[in-house]
């Protein structure tokens, strides 16, 4: 993590338009009520001259059709507001785990991630994995318990939670006051005032001594004087902020309106400008040679901007939705996207509000924008107007792996290309979707994070694109692997008139850890296979190990090392040799004890305390462990354990017969191990009736 004094030195002289800019993104679990919270500030702002709200589909975040009919958000929304002299930019995001591809590249363009917690859910497994991910993201991170006007909190009990849950750094900035809910005093810049629980003298004093801590100059001013003036402390503030020493936690109401007034001014007065929180991970070069780069919020330097995501817009095309971090966009400049040879003119420049564009001029470090019809423009992007730039990328984000699955097809015969022109335009929207071609059973395949991940992708085909499909059940993601060394031959030749066709390989295979992936060797001694011919050798490995030996899965975590062969001085060929390559793997897997590897998820599942019995019985019953359970809102309870993917199919529907509706779950891959003996035999039996036919 950089060191505080850079970032501060470079606060010092920062431009005055980018000292007037926060970022923040609100994150955490559905139905803790971002979408209202952040309508609720933009009304107070004057952004809006009333507020929308969920139920009636009139929020000016979730403007989608399929949001509205939801009532949940499905993809990451931009707004912008100002608030005493300064220009907030905030994005409101999906707190559904299956749209965690939206949530995580929100991260990338904001310095302050603001994790909203329900007051009376307490703390779910989203509000976690954010809270997270903006720390290995290096970012400033605050926490808002929202519906405070609720009946029957235990709103002290909740802030205990978060700091066992979090850490003894998550203080509270300000306290309920008044009783259900009606206002919040602050407990920063106030010493003394009156609050439902516990003092703000005593909040004031921890906040203090927390912040103080990372200045030895102002420890020695607080021991000696007894306290420090809170406005004295914004340099040290921010330096907690990046270090996360401090968390500060704030009460809301979006409904009533309680503290949103008061997290304005939090925004405003005490959370980093682009120069006072960490600056990006950025790095130039590639693979293991890449360098930390660090970018300066200078809008003189050359531009560097990410784009952390992409939209089809009906009217303008494809649209890029980008974070400035250094330089100065316009709409004359002439940028180029990552390694692109050729640039591109800015021909529009926009700040958006929901659906709504509003066209700027220019927009500095720190501005988040969009710009439209810029066909070559992609996620994770870099921008830049200056042709040394094209090495530099961000560090890449950890994303889930899909494995919800479903085979698709057109309901028009004739209509598969314009579905995967389709399918691409939405998998360039979200980094968890993946669609890919069967080689054995010429399917086309989509993977999500979940049900309704896959649900809503059928859903915007329909709405969005008017396209009909078919699907078969969901298919699981399963992988090959083997569990003991082994070696392959085999020798390609062939002769029909003309010039032949030879190649013949000679390969070890032996397992890997889990999860290693794969590793090639060339071990090829005295030119028995020239070095021309090895890379078609190891493309025919690459190719046996995509679509499998046994089960038509992907084969993983095995190295393969080539270490004899033939070759002849006419007929050799680089078909000859990926041929060879190919069998020679084949034949080595089928020697080398192979199996099928299954995802394990991790499951959480929250339900009415009646219900633990069914629901852990329930699970037993489906190969998984229960590993923990912990209390939630009065009357719920918690199951942490770990299931087999293959034996969550449909899972909603058995839980909402356990639960009479009121039970929910998130999944989250975990890792893979080896299937039964009889399911792996009936996946063995049925690729090779498929090979048969």
């Amino acid at each position: 993590m950089p060191s505080s004094s850079s970032s501060q030195e470079a606060s010092d002289d920062i431009h005055p338009g980018i000292a007037a800019i926060r970022t923040i993104a609100l994150v955490g679990p559905a139905s803790a009520g971002k979408t209202t919270l952040l309508e609720a500030l933009l009304l107070q702002a004057g952004a809006i001259t009333q507020a929308g709200s969920v139920e009636r589909g009139s929020t000016v975040s979730d403007y989608d059709v399929l949001e509205r009919r939801m009532q949940h958000s499905l993809q990451a929304s931009l707004v912008h507001m100002n608030h005493g002299g300064i220009r907030i930019h905030a994005i409101d995001t999906p707190g559904a785990p299956d749209f965690v591809g939206q949530s995580l590249p929100a991260l990338e363009a904001v310095d302050t991630a603001v994790v909203v917690i329900d007051a009376q859910n307490g703390i779910e497994l989203m509000a976690s994995r954010m809270l997270e991910a903006a720390g290995r993201r290096g970012l400033c991170r605050a926490i808002v318990i929202n519906k405070i006007d609720m009946p029957e909190l235990d709103l002290p009990g909740l802030l205990e939670q978060i700091r066992e849950a979090f850490g003894r750094e998550c203080l509270p900035l300000n306290l309920p006051s008044g009783g259900s809910g009606g206002k919040v005093v602050d407990c920063f810049f106030n010493r003394e005032g009156s609050a439902d629980f516990s003092s703000v003298e005593a909040a004031h004093q921890a906040l203090v001594e927390q912040v103080v801590e990372v200045d030895s100059d102002f420890v020695d001013r607080y021991l000696n004087d007894g306290d420090v003036d809170p406005r004295e402390l914004h340099a040290p503030l921010e330096q907690a902020l990046r270090e996360g020493h401090l968390i500060p936690v704030c009460f809301t109401s979006a409904r009533t309106g309680a503290g949103i007034a008061e997290l304005l001014d939090v925004i405003e007065r005490l959370l980093p400008n682009p120069a006072e929180g960490n600056p990006p991970q950025f790095l130039q070069g590639e693979g293991a040679e890449a360098q930390p780069l660090q970018a300066r919020p200078d809008p003189n330097a050359h531009v560097l901007a990410h784009v952390f995501q992409v939209h089809a817009d009906p009217y303008l095309g494809k649209m890029g939705i980008l974070r400035v971090h250094q330089g100065t966009v316009t709409r004359s400049s002439q940028l180029f996207v990552g390694h692109a040879r050729k640039c591109f003119r800015v021909g529009h420049l926009f700040m958006l509000q929901g659906a709504k564009h509003v066209e700027v001029d220019q927009a500095l470090p720190g501005d988040i924008c969009a710009i439209a019809k810029v066909d070559e423009i992609h996620y994770d992007a870099v921008l830049h107007d200056a042709p040394e730039d094209e090495h530099i990328h961000l560090a890449p984000l950890d994303f889930p792996v899909p494995v919800h699955g479903l085979a698709v097809t057109p309901v028009r015969h004739g209509d598969e290309q314009r579905m995967w022109e389709i399918l691409g335009r939405l998998v360039d929207e979200d980094p968890c979707l993946k669609v890919e071609r069967a080689g054995q059973t010429h399917e086309t395949l989509i993977y999500g994070l979940g049900e309704l991940h896959l649900r809503m992708l059928l859903e915007r085909l329909r709405e969005t694109y008017k396209f009909e499909v078919t699907t078969q059940p969901p298919r699981i993601a399963y992988r090959e692997t083997i569990s003991a060394p082994a070696e392959g031959h085999y020798r390609h030749k062939k002769q029909s008139g003309g010039a032949g066709q030879f190649g013949e390989v000679y390969l070890r295979i032996e397992p890997m850890e889990r999860g290693a992936g794969f590793e090639f060797v060339d071990a090829v001694k005295g030119g028995t296979i020239p070095g021309q011919f090895m890379p078609a050798v190891e493309k025919g490995v690459r190719s046996a190990l995509e679509s499998g030996v046994i089960s038509g899965n992907p084969l993983v975590d095995l190295r393969v090392t080539v270490f004899d062969g033939k070759h002849h001085s006419v007929d050799s060929k680089e078909i000859a040799f990926v041929t060879a390559g190919r069998r020679a793997l084949m034949a080595a897997v089928r020697e080398a004890r192979p199996l099928v590897l299954e995802p394990i998820v991790h499951v959480e599942i929250s339900a009415p305390n009646a219900a633990m019995g069914d629901i852990t019985g329930d699970l037993a019953s489906r190969r998984g462990q229960v590993n923990g359970t912990r209390s939630a809102v009065p009357g719920t309870m918690v199951v942490q354990g770990l299931a087999p993917l293959a034996e969550l199919s449909s899972y909603q529907t058995r839980l909402n017969a356990m639960t009479a509706g009121q039970g929910r779950y998130t999944l989250v891959l975990s890792h893979y191990e080896p299937v039964p003996p009889n399911t792996q035999a009936a996946l063995t039996s049925a690729y090779k009736v498929r090979e048969e036919e």
